[in-house]
């Protein structure tokens, strides 16, 4: 097989700008791994955020003492000197975002069904200051309720009382196994990147190869051979193929090195699926690309245009929800979309019933017809150079 194995050695010798791609690539998806990781790690576990608070308090009673033992448990004291200035410096500068001041006769007024109220300033918009408004509410409400209904009760038996009540807490428990995956998945964002990678790779291995043996000259001279056309372009089809099916096969296992956990879930099978059939499409494409180009020099323009274009206004490197419905149906009109979408729902799969795969099954026979499409027109094209040769 004279003509695959030519076809092996033009490879072999464009490897160097092919590794480049995949480099670039794998850097990529190391920093994508690194910081997916480490948002999956922050979502694994639970943990009440605590406001810093300065309380500030005119009185001393069992209540307020109590109530100082409970706030402790959602909040960070900071001592704060009660001057007005002091105060405003530490809100403005974040020391702290909740001031609590007690008046003096507050506790009175509480046990006697009075309505005075607690002073507060606080930082508009902090989500802790919330947990401690909970907090105080829940603590003063529940001691006007004793209050009213146990008016002979003394100070100390309400704190006791309150203590005993607020005391209980609720565990949260994240089940990883239970989640779905999100649209901020590993598996997600490296397969969507590999259109890219697997689109430049591609398009500069294959078209390389065609481009070398569509020169007139060598064209010419292989068709004078005794070898017959058909066994020749089944030699370049088997070697464009295999050239194919190997660089997929290595930015595949690379996925499953940086994320092994992902590959004992299903969707990895569908994110697999849908990158073969991509590589299928792009390599009839690629193969279209070199029975029109006459020489080398255009090739690298015309991979950047069809290799960048297409990823960013289909959503590989900007999510689809994101970009201008404009764009998106220009989009439409390209493989990447499809493929970019496919992924999008393979993400979000929890069921694997024909209703939830419906769409991501229609995204990829739409691609597979775009491979059929590129690889029967390189066909006719070819056909048609070498009668004009």
């Amino acid at each position: 097989m004279p003509v695959f194995k030519l076809c092996m050695k033009i490879f072999l010798k464009n490897w160097l700008s092919i590794s480049l791609y995949v480099a670039i690539f794998l850097a990529i998806a190391i920093m994508i791994s690194m910081s997916t990781m480490s948002e999956q790690n922050k979502s694994s576990s639970f943990s009440q955020e605590k406001a810093k608070v300065a309380l500030i308090s005119e009185e001393k009673t069992p209540l307020t003492e109590g109530f100082r033992q409970e706030l402790a448990k959602s909040s960070d004291f900071v001592k704060l000197p009660d001057r007005t200035e002091a105060l405003q410096d530490a809100l403005f500068f974040r020391n702290v975002t909740y001031i609590l001041r007690i008046p003096k006769g507050f506790t009175e007024d509480v046990l006697n069904g009075g309505s005075m109220q607690m002073e507060k300033t606080v930082v508009p918009n902090s989500t802790e200051n919330a947990y401690v408004d909970i907090n105080v509410e829940q603590y003063w409400n529940m001691a006007r309720i004793y209050a009213k209904h146990e008016p002979k009760a003394s100070e100390q038996q309400v704190v006791k009382q309150l203590k005993k009540n607020l005391s209980g807490s609720t565990p949260v428990t994240i089940k990883a196994h239970e989640r779905a995956q999100t649209a901020n998945s590993f598996s997600m964002y490296y397969f969507n990147f590999l259109a890219y990678t697997l689109s430049a790779v591609l398009i500069m291995g294959i078209s390389t190869v065609m481009i070398v043996f569509n020169k007139r000259d060598l064209s010419r001279r292989n068709f004078c051979s005794p070898m017959r056309a058909r066994s020749i372009n089944t030699q370049l089809i088997l070697a464009n193929l295999l050239f194919a099916a190997i660089s997929w096969a290595i930015l595949v296992a690379f996925c499953f090195l940086l994320d092994s956990k992902s590959f004992a879930t299903q969707n990895i099978l569908f994110f697999i699926m849908n990158s073969a059939i991509f590589t299928a499409c792009i390599s009839s494409l690629s193969y279209l690309i070199g029975n029109l180009l006459k020489n080398l020099n255009a090739m690298s323009a015309v991979c950047n245009v069809l290799t960048l274009g297409p990823c960013f206004i289909s959503g590989v490197f900007v999510p689809q929800e994101f970009l201008n419905s404009t764009v998106l149906k220009i989009a439409s009109f390209t493989p990447t979309y499809w493929y970019v979408q496919a992924n999008a729902k393979i993400a979000t799969l929890t069921h694997f019933e024909w209703s939830d795969l419906e769409a991501i099954f229609y995204s990829m026979v739409i691609v597979l017809g775009f491979a059929i499409a590129f690889f029967a027109l390189s066909l006719v094209i070819g056909k048609r150079k070498r009668l004009i040769n």
